[in-house]
């Protein structure tokens, strides 16, 4: 019997599309990689320059312009199609226009008879993601969001200059919208067993500062180059490593909530175990009263938001 090959087809090559397929080969992470987008000859010129850097990637890649049938085969579909969030933009004022073209997309991809998993990165992601699952179809667990991955990141890399720690050593989630209503968990954030709130006991303002920092980062680097899209690309990538290496990892991304903290019928960032099947297991923090609170606040805030859309 001949060997599973993992396909990935990517819908969107813009910004983040293409930085996430390019990441995706310079990894070796799939054998597949189908490209789709609706501007042609964007798309063949990337998978043209992706094919001539295969003799330097550590792994043989199949990679080619298609259509959404070459999604009936794919593994995983990832979304990066979609307006951008503009200067001045909130990732919330993207919700009707993404609305609308994802709707046309996701009937495309189930048309294909694609029976996979979804990653979502498009903003509002956490609402792009709900809306995926209604119009897909598919199983809660099978639709996954970027969520709060990159914000996690940011927030890692933040606290391990402070503290002058290789970033992958620092363990600190951010949960909750990807987006103005985030928050950090710092009831459960640590380096090398040490809790930091012991660690920045006297120093409540820097925790502040470096939260804000972590909140605000996609502001400050649309404001210089228009986009963000490297960090997000590495998020992705990771998240599909997890999925097809059925790694049974833990990350911060968007996922359905049935009860868990409280809440139900949303996705939200929340820690979660990821494996070839999608989401496993939601981890349910031990937050403290301030943390849930905050939670609560952007949960009402992405279900306000969501409601006039999916009424009912």
């Amino acid at each position: 019997m001949a060997n599973h090959v993992n396909r990935v087809a990517l819908i969107g090559t813009g910004f983040v599309g293409s930085s996430y397929a390019f990441a995706l080969l310079n990894q070796g992470v799939t054998e597949e990689l189908v490209l789709i987008d609706l501007n042609k000859e964007k798309s063949e010129g990337d998978a043209m320059d992706l094919n001539h850097g295969l003799a330097f990637a550590p792994k043989p890649t199949k990679i080619w312009y298609g259509s959404y049938k070459d999604c009936e085969s794919a593994d995983i579909v990832v979304l990066c199609a979609g307006a951008n969030q503009k200067p001045g933009e909130t990732r919330l004022d993207l919700v009707a226009k993404n609305l609308k073209i994802f709707k046309s997309i996701v009937s495309d991809v189930m048309n294909s008879g694609f029976d996979g998993i979804f990653i979502v990165a498009t903003n509002p992601v956490d609402i792009l993601s709900y809306a995926v699952w209604k119009y897909s179809g598919l199983p809660q667990s099978r639709v996954i969001g970027s969520g709060t991955i990159l914000d996690t990141a940011r927030f890692r890399y933040l606290l391990g200059e402070h503290f002058n720690v290789d970033t992958r050593n620092v363990h600190a989630y951010i949960i909750g919208e990807h987006g103005d209503t985030e928050l950090p968990v710092w009831s459960h954030a640590d380096i090398g067993g040490i809790p930091i709130l012991e660690s920045l006991n006297d120093e409540k303002e820097k925790l502040e500062e470096i939260f804000v920092n972590v909140r605000d980062a996609a502001y400050h680097i649309i404001n210089r180059k228009g986009a963000t899209y490297y960090g997000i690309a590495m998020g992705l990538v990771r998240l599909t490593k997890a999925i097809l290496n059925n790694e049974n990892s833990i990350l911060t991304v968007s996922c359905y909530l049935d009860g868990e903290y409280g809440v139900n019928d949303v996705y939200i960032g929340v820690p979660a175990i990821v494996n070839r099947d999608g989401i496993k297991k939601v981890i349910e923090l031990r937050l403290n009263e301030e943390e849930k609170s905050k939670f609560e606040h952007s949960v009402s805030v992405l279900q306000e938001t969501m409601s006039p859309f999916f009424k009912g």
